[in-house]
């Protein structure tokens, strides 16, 4: 078992911890940064080969360190694990691996915590979690999907279409990523798209300048506003290809709720028409829930595990913080592009408790 004590711990090594790491070197802490794998680089190692990130490079860098090549180009995941991997390399903190963070308590006096896990235990007067929300699928509550006798395969398993060709495939969900993996499945498999609502399409580049670029400009993706839009569908950005993949022989839309698991073989949808169908595969894109387990004793979650927090600052125990939480603080708080302005809010903050 090995033990340490530290100002500062950062619990997650992904784009969120990394940026936490930044922000508190550049505040003069040096912290440690606890990874459950053996690498850094977080979720981003466990996407889906094709993704494509939705925003430019110029928009895709922590603090200081822009992305290097061509500013206007999408990157691919891979680019992005690269880049990742570079910012980790020039990271002066100590960066400890394979440590997996299993409870989080608070210290008998009540400021500080013990951090514990298999690896040892650390003190310290500080946390960040920053452990994003990969590790937490969320999987809905839908009548009759446990009788499905098909695949359900949420999307943080989805790699790639090579053993779906040929199948029906029902998507649950209509962001960005599902339309995303429903376009690249409708070339080799008949696909559709199931939500509550229509896809929500916005221009990838109005007036000829890429929808981050008037996000930037006009202050919306800093302004504090996060919190507003809770509950909100997220928009899909579309130069064009998105919309075109739909075709009503290979990808389509329709609504929710139907029912699954019908039939003699428990392999059939019902759909709101009275229509019935069989089914290869469902795929889940319904996105995650805050990985916070750890922190279950500390006194820091509500009853059904959401983070008590403003702003990425716990209102409810001194000296712990989230960086990474979906809309925590701005539209743009668990993406490449704003992570680190939340990351040094919040940093400021936990150093102003003292």
């Amino acid at each position: 078992m090995r033990s340490a004590v530290a100002d500062l711990v950062v619990i997650g090594g992904g784009q969120s911890g990394l940026a936490a790491a930044l922000a508190a070197t550049a505040h003069g802490i040096r912290p440690i940064v606890l990874e459950r794998s053996t690498a850094l680089g977080g979720a981003w190692r466990h996407y889906w080969d094709s993704l494509t990130l939705f925003s430019p490079a110029r928009y895709a860098g922590l603090a200081d360190r822009p992305m290097t090549g061509d500013p206007d180009r999408y990157p691919h995941r891979d680019e992005i694990v690269a880049y990742l991997d570079g910012v980790a390399a020039g990271l002066t903190a100590d960066v400890r691996t394979d440590w997996p963070v299993d409870w989080v308590r608070r210290a008998g006096s009540g400021r500080g915590f013990v951090v514990g896990g298999a690896a040892g235990e650390i003190r310290a007067h500080r946390i960040v979690s920053a452990t994003g929300r990969y590790g937490r699928p969320r999987h809905p509550e839908r009548t009759g999907l446990d009788g499905f006798t098909g695949r359900v395969v949420h999307t943080a398993d989805y790699r790639g279409p090579a053993d779906l060709r040929g199948a029906r495939v029902v998507i649950i969900g209509a962001a960005n990523s599902a339309v995303q993996i429903g376009a690249e499945l409708s070339r080799d498999a008949r696909v559709t798209l199931a939500s509550r609502r229509p896809i929500r399409w916005a221009r990838q580049r109005p007036l000829g300048r890429d929808m981050h670029w008037w996000l930037d400009r006009t202050g919306l993706d800093r302004a504090p506003i996060g919190p507003l839009l809770a509950g909100r569908t997220t928009p899909v950005l579309d130069d064009g290809r998105w919309r075109a993949a739909f075709r009503p022989d290979r990808l389509d839309r329709r609504p929710l709720p139907l029912r699954v698991g019908t039939g003699a073989r428990g392999d059939r949808v019902l759909w709101q028409d009275g229509s019935t169908e069989r089914v290869d595969v469902i795929v889940l894109a319904t996105g995650y829930h805050p990985d916070v387990g750890y922190l279950a004793d500390t006194g820091a979650l509500t009853a059904d595990g959401q983070p008590q927090q403003r702003h990425g600052v716990s209102t409810t125990v001194p000296g712990l913080g989230y960086v990474g939480l979906e809309l925590q603080r701005t539209v743009a708080s668990a993406t490449l592009r704003g992570v680190s302005r939340d990351a040094d809010f919040v940093i400021r903050r936990l150093l102003r408790q003292n």
